[in-house]
């Protein structure tokens, strides 16, 4: 049976690994230990593979969506480009924006001889690419990160359907057309906070990230290598019950390996003892973990 690898390779394409970032690598780039599965490995590929096919990715926060572009782009050694969606943001700030505030501004001091007419006349001066229109110039093939689409509005994700389809726009107050030299590779996120467009999902592949109760163990580890394995093992394993009660109950927020990561940080810092100890018993350090009042009370107050 022919793998995938196997026809990146033959059609001149690279193909994601998952290799792990070393700890020099993270600290030197600022970048998080990653850990994908075996499936969303396959589903990085096809995304590679299909080209213009943007790679949507949904999962509970903190689950990993953000940080799989950061660690595509460095296993490959590619630029990368990361676009944070906000209520207020247009489709069109990712390809370009046009300050014509600033122009009119420099307009005025024209008229007065405090500065140069041939700066005002030349449009150029007041565009600037966004994270699309970047990756589109860039004479290497570019990661884009869209993160948290659906924080936009309902007609954000259509509008730049044309855009990643045909990969090129088209600048209106120029005329300038700027065309993608290589096809970027492209992650969106949602948090599912409302639908997106059927239009846009039909020009997508999809991955569902689930929460990764067999790799947490890993995931520490590749974040604190010189923690003690007792202490990663009791935590991780009082992390997954805490989060496996949350999930049969009626959680208020339910915790993530974001929350994990951060109270192992704490747990670490407290004689090895002393917390294996205070792991047997109440939860150490609950602020870390509990974002609700809600689930205080339920998994906190109740639990001997």
């Amino acid at each position: 049976m022919v793998d995938l690898e196997s026809v990146l390779i033959a059609n001149g394409k690279q193909y994601y690994t998952g290799k792990p970032i070393s700890p020099e690598d993270c600290q030197m780039n600022r970048l998080a230990p990653y850990i994908p599965s075996k499936e969303l490995i396959k589903a990085v590929n096809l995304a590679i593979f299909l080209e213009k096919r943007p790679l949507l990715l949904k999962g509970e926060p903190g689950c990993g969506k953000t940080t799989l572009a950061q660690a595509v782009a460095h296993e490959f050694g590619l630029p990368y480009e990361s676009w944070y969606i906000k209520s207020t943001t247009r489709a069109r700030d990712g390809l370009y924006t046009y300050d014509a505030v600033g122009r009119l501004h420099d307009a005025q001091l024209s008229r007065i001889g405090e500065t140069n007419n041939y700066k005002v006349e030349n449009l150029d001066n007041y565009i600037k690419l966004g994270p699309v229109g970047r990756a589109f110039k860039n004479q290497k093939r570019t990661v884009v990160l869209i993160d948290e689409i659906d924080k936009a509005d309902i007609d954000f994700p259509n509008d730049l359907l044309r855009e990643l389809d045909e990969q090129r726009f088209t600048i209106e107050e120029t005329g300038e057309e700027i065309k993608a030299i290589y096809p970027p590779i492209v992650f969106v996120t949602s948090n599912d906070e409302k639908d997106l467009p059927d239009a846009f999902l039909r020009r997508c592949l999809f991955y569902y990230i689930e929460f990764p109760y067999s790799q947490l163990t890993n995931i520490v580890q590749s974040h604190f290598s010189a923690s003690s394995p007792n202490l990663v093992e009791a935590a991780v394993q009082r992390f997954s019950e805490l989060r496996q009660k949350m999930e049969k109950g009626k959680a208020g927020k339910k915790v993530t390996t974001s929350e994990l990561l951060d109270w192992f940080t704490v747990l670490r810092q407290f004689p090895e003892d002393e917390m294996l100890k205070q792991l047997k018993g109440q939860i150490p350090f609950p602020e870390v973990l509990f974002k609700k009042w809600e689930d205080h009370l339920q998994y906190l107050k109740y639990e001997a």
